[in-house]
């Protein structure tokens, strides 16, 4: 009953669904299976063959650019895909921390765009402008990164807890104020933009800044998802074992209640965002010190600020959750493309895939009733009505025994 009940097999049995709609989505879409279907009443196996092969040839390219490539003539060459995923993955599940605690808060921070950009600013400006030696020189960069995303998130955090200014609206500004003055700075020399050139672009990192390399050079996989990996652990804990997680997680489910209990909550909310915004930050810090280390634009949040929500909501707001929920979506940026390419399917299924996700995730109730699982809220209401019918009838035998007495 637990497990049937539970959000992870909700979690699971949406993704899978997610799966048939976009494998229904594929086969309404291809060429060979429209062909096919044009004499369906005379031969419908041709449709339905046709369906099939284009559904798994779709899939099984996702698989091979995801996960692992068996066409591949060497190992080296064979599990390429799968640090592709994690490289992907990477910012994802850093980001998604971010958002996850704040929603344990009770706080939807949508400005991880804002965020992202500041932080890849601040880390970036670092990387590029001084001369270190290493690892100290990526070291500063890093907390230069942490930093920056971590007090323009603060920025919401304080305007919730000094004038009750909702958290929403208030990001969502900081987004276009971070945009805007991160494109002014790329265009302004002497600040961003690489000297002796106009085009709206950084200088390279500087070696002593970036990232180590993981498994070599023919990786993408860097020193970064090493960090990605610390920072679940850290948000687990700060969750689950501390109790600033205990006042979070109180906060989040009834902020009078915590206040009358003796929490400020004013200052969990500035808190919150604080070590959200340095999360969400690290994605940041990961694109410029790992991934995009030849420069960068205005572009390089890369949507993953906005990815991050979704991450979130499919790892239920929980550490581990969220980093399964960010492979998980990793694999399908890695993936896509080689679908794409190997299959000729539109990039554009993975994203209506992601966003079925969403929406099976924010349906509990759809999935149970499509999978017959039982539903908490029927037996609340079986319960409730069950108590109702037993204290009535109750009620009843003692106003007959009352009667008899008399």
């Amino acid at each position: 009953m637990k497990i049937t009940q539970g959000n992870a097999i909700i979690s699971v049995l949406a993704v899978l669904l997610a799966f048939v709609g976009g494998g229904i989505l594929i086969a309404v879409t291809d060429e060979q299976v429209q062909a096919a279907a044009k004499y369906f009443f005379a031969r419908p196996g041709d449709t339905f063959a046709a369906a099939w092969d284009a559904v798994w040839g779709a899939y099984s390219a996702l698989f091979q650019g995801a996960i692992y490539n068996f066409g591949a003539p060497t190992f080296a060459r064979a599990i390429r895909p799968l640090t592709e995923t994690l490289t992907f993955a990477t910012p994802l599940i850093a980001a998604g921390l971010g958002v996850a605690l704040a929603f344990r808060i009770g706080m939807f921070n949508i400005g991880g765009r804002g965020q992202m950009l500041l932080a890849a600013a601040a880390a970036g400006y670092v990387g590029f402008a001084f001369d270190m030696p290493f690892p100290l020189h990526m070291i500063v960069a890093l907390i230069a990164g942490l930093i920056a995303g971590s007090l323009w998130a603060g920025i919401a955090g304080f305007l919730k807890a000094q004038t009750g200014a909702h958290e929403v609206i208030v990001t969502i500004m900081l987004n276009y104020i971070a945009y805007y003055l991160v494109a002014w700075m790329l265009r302004t020399e002497g600040l961003l933009q690489a000297p002796g050139t106009n085009t709206p672009k950084t200088p390279p990192m500087k070696d002593t800044a970036v990232f180590p390399e993981l498994f070599g050079p023919q990786y993408n996989l860097h020193f970064g998802f090493i960090l990605s990996i610390a920072a679940t652990f850290l948000v687990a804990w700060i969750l689950n074992r501390s109790s600033l997680g205990f006042k979070f997680r109180a906060v989040g489910v009834n902020p009078n209640a915590a206040r009358v209990a003796g929490i400020n909550v004013k200052r969990m909310y500035l808190y919150g965002m604080l070590i959200s915004g340095a999360l969400v930050g690290l994605a940041g810090v990961h694109q410029v010190l790992g991934t995009v280390t030849t420069g960068f634009g205005a572009d390089i949040d890369a949507g993953i600020g906005f990815d991050a929500i979704t991450v979130a909501l499919l790892g239920r707001s929980t550490a581990w959750g969220t980093f399964a929920a960010g492979i998980l979506f990793g694999a399908f940026k890695a993936g896509g493309f080689a679908m794409q390419a190997s299959e000729q399917i539109p990039i554009e299924i993975v994203t209506v895939v992601q966003a079925l996700i969403v929406l099976f995730i924010a349906a509990p109730p759809l999935v149970r009733a499509i999978f017959f699982l039982p539903s908490p809220e029927r037996d609340r209401r079986r319960a409730e009505k069950a108590r109702r019918k037993a204290l009535k009838a109750e009620v009843k035998a003692d106003a007959e025994l009352e009667g008899v007495a008399k």
